[in-house]
């Protein structure tokens, strides 16, 4: 099992519904939710003239692979009611992997660490809040 952390944002529909339906599918995936953050509302990053967000971070436990994890995050997002839009559009649900254990990853669809977290100070707090010594390593 390796524990990773995923980072879950709303802006379109029932925000807070949204979010609680992402763990519910997580878990119904095989995904197992150990902790997870308060919820923080965010200003939107990269195109700003849409709905704030509601974020939040996991801390998560999966037997599988990172790839494995990412075929079970979008299908997560379909199953909530993502549409597509276009990048960093408005969303009913996003779930992206942040950190999967130790792994360093670079592949046109997936990195690790994810690189949201040096440009997004709230991903950088809540990951904190979950544990305060995690992007000290």
């Amino acid at each position: 099992m390796t524990i990773a952390y995923l980072g879950l944002g709303s802006n379109l529909g029932d925000r807070a519904l949204n979010l609680h339906l992402a763990r519910t599918h997580l878990e119904a995936l095989g995904v197992l939710v150990k902790r997870f953050t308060s919820v923080q509302e965010t200003e939107p990053f990269g195109v700003t003239d849409q709905p704030a967000f509601l974020n939040q971070v996991l801390e998560v436990e999966f037997a599988g692979n990172p790839r494995e994890l990412l075929a079970i995050a979008k299908q997560v997002e379909a199953d909530v009611g993502r549409t597509p839009t276009y990048r960093w559009g408005p969303r009913e649900i996003d779930v992206d992997i942040l950190l999967f254990g130790d792994l360093e990853l670079a592949e046109p669809d997936l990195q690790i660490p994810h690189p949201g977290l040096r440009d997004r100070a709230f991903l950088r707090e809540q990951l904190s809040e979950l544990r305060p010594d995690i992007l000290g390593r």
